[in-house]
């Protein structure tokens, strides 16, 4: 009886066209039907084979329990999510929403806080650059190490090459929805690093509310002094440029600070070599003395005389 409902609401949900089942029910199914992705939409027989007379729903791997189990978990991040949100703004109270001043968004101090970044290099179109992540030395900050190397592929298309980089995996809700980060509350971005002397360009990815902002990206120059010691660096959110058109803020393209969707660091800096960063921790400062609107020099266009 189970199987068959499965069944049913599998063959309703496929597209005309084309076979969509596995992205409608995936959030809600999700480990119910193992291993039947490949069968939603792999149409493919082989030249000369008899058609498979076998009902497909008879290849898939249904488990009932790993679904009611996963079933019950998203149910427990709902129910916590909705308890969250009539306490106040992320679980706590307004007047202490108001009140906070700092906050720590990111530590890291076991290989469960690395696994919530990924890492990524040049490999990925062809290049040679290696980039590696692991816990520093005493399980105290994060060592992303490797070299870079800026030599082009040779495919014909590639014209430049040469960077690593490591991102925050973006934040999700129960039943895989999107979420977003709300730092409005906070006027700087606080690290505490320590590296090589290279300069990394800090991004922050949002997610606006209109459709010809969706891929902005903000980025900042980080340089770092290398040396023994650690330093502390204080981004204000207004020194960060719109790197996705090559311009600083305005009013059409402002940083949307509650609706930030991930943050990163990028090495691209044409040097090729070994390189080295240890972040001991992310977070947020609400600096009240800094008032300044715009980091960057601006110049009225024909000024009134």
């Amino acid at each position: 009886m189970t199987m068959a409902l499965a069944v049913t609401l599998l063959n309703r949900t496929c597209l005309p066209g084309r076979c969509g089942r596995h992205r409608v029910l995936q959030p809600l199914l999700g480990t119910v039907l193992v291993g039947s992705v490949s069968k939603c939409y792999s149409s493919y027989r082989r030249p000369g084979a008899q058609p498979e007379i076998k009902p497909s729903w008879r290849n898939m791997d249904f488990s009932f329990k790993k679904g009611i189990n996963a079933l019950k978990t998203q149910l427990s991040l709902l129910k916590k999510e909705t308890e969250d949100h009539l306490t106040g703004p992320e679980g706590h109270s307004f007047s202490q929403y108001l009140l906070e001043q700092t906050k720590v968004m990111w530590e890291f101090r076991s290989q469960e806080d690395l696994n919530k970044w990924v890492i990524s290099s040049d490999v990925e179109i062809g290049g040679k650059s290696e980039v590696y992540l692991k816990l520093g030395r005493n399980n105290q900050g994060a060592l992303l190490y490797g070299i870079l190397n800026t030599e082009v592929p040779r495919d014909g298309e590639t014209k430049y090459s040469g960077y690593c980089s490591m991102r925050a995996k973006p934040p999700v809700g129960s039943f895989a929805r999107k979420k977003y980060y709300d730092w409005s509350n906070f006027n700087s971005l606080y690290l505490r690093v320590r590296g090589d002397g290279r300069p990394w360009m800090v991004n922050i990815y949002t997610d606006p509310y209109f459709s010809h902002q969706k891929d902005d990206l903000y980025s900042y120059f980080m340089f770092t002094r290398g040396g023994p010691y650690w330093e502390e660096i204080k981004i204000p959110f207004s020194k960060f440029f719109l790197s996705s058109q090559g311009r600083v803020q305005d009013d059409q393209h402002p940083i949307w600070l509650d609706k930030i969707s991930t943050l990163g660091f990028t090495l691209g800096d044409k040097v090729d070599g070994p390189f080295q960063l240890e972040i001991d921790f992310i977070g947020l400062l609400s600096d009240r003395a800094h008032t300044e609107e715009f980091a960057y020099e601006t110049y009225e266009r024909n000024p009134r005389i």
